[in-house]
């Protein structure tokens, strides 16, 4: 599908990574959105053993979709191409799970939760018990992902943060992410807020920009949480430094809202969920401009 004339592919690494700008400069805020796990371009070395049905409940299926019209607003779009399941970008390059590798990891490891349960940098399982590969991972393979696809979409996501706030004195950046409709908690299944947003318990960002996001989204009718269960991960942690006037903020969408989530199939809630997140992208980007003119 063609790009609307105001919209810009400005940066593209095949299966990789691509950005999206105002065509007009001159409309371009301090405004950064990033759909990290919405990557379906899935590598021919993968060598996975489910189905790639299975595979595809790990993306954030259709967040890239739900965030398109952010470069009509003056903001940039990056998303990822590549599967969260071959690589995450979410997630530090020495989170290792150690039961993958055929060899010993030669760096330090950051030991984590997500690591241990198997959805570390490299996932070893979908759907909570199900093995990603019948067999373990060499040093190699693994260095490869994170050379070709981790660190070029770090780099990049890094980069626009630091020229955002190098141009205009500060920089704004929403991680765009989707969730189960039902979580669990104590062995017991319980449905999950509208959106969840996280700010690293205040840290990542100023509360103010918290605040805008959390009451546009009330305002519309949508139940909001926030940082339970999801704080935010490594980019939000890499980007938000509002010590330096750069600020972070986490966005998870429930996919019962827009989305099958058994068939991976968008519903008759879709385009009314892609309105009002346009709408709240409106808001941010009004946001961004007041705080720009003060």
């Amino acid at each position: 599908m063609p790009l609307p004339p105001q919209i810009s592919r400005t940066h593209h690494i095949d299966g990789v990574l691509a950005r999206y700008e105002p065509a007009m400069p001159d409309m371009q805020l301090p405004l950064i959105f990033d759909s990290p796990h919405s990557g379906r371009a899935y590598p021919q070395d993968f060598n996975h053993v489910p189905p790639r049905d299975m595979l595809r409940r790990a993306e954030d299926a259709f967040v890239d979709d739900l965030y398109e019209t952010a470069p009509l607003h003056g903001a940039v779009f990056l998303k990822a191409l590549f599967p969260r399941s071959y690589v995450d970008p979410n997630r530090h390059e020495d989170e290792i799970d150690l039961t993958i590798m055929e060899e010993d990891w030669p760096n330090p490891v950051v030991r984590s939760e997500k690591a241990e349960m198997g959805l570390g940098l490299i996932r070893r399982l979908i759907k909570g018990n199900v093995e990603i590969y019948d067999r373990r991972l060499s040093i190699a393979e693994v260095r490869s992902r994170i050379d070709r696809f981790h660190r070029p979409y770090l780099q990049e996501l890094e980069a626009l943060a630091e020229k955002a706030r190098a141009e205009f004195g500060a920089a704004w950046h929403i991680n765009c992410h989707s969730m189960r409709s039902m979580g669990r908690h104590r062995g017991q299944r319980i449905p999950r807020a509208d959106f969840v947003l996280g700010d690293r318990d205040g840290t990542s960002c100023e509360p103010d920009f918290t605040d805008i996001v959390s009451g546009t989204l009330r305002d519309m009718g949508y139940r909001v949480a926030l940082n339970d269960p999801f704080k935010g991960a490594e980019l939000v942690m890499r980007v938000g430094r509002p010590e330096i006037q750069r600020h972070s903020l986490q966005i998870e969408v429930n996919r019962g809202l827009y989305m099958d989530e058994d068939r991976i199939v968008k519903t008759a809630g879709f385009d009314r969920l892609q309105k009002d997140i346009d709408r709240l992208i409106a808001t941010v980007a009004a946001y961004v401009s007041d705080r720009l003119a003060k």
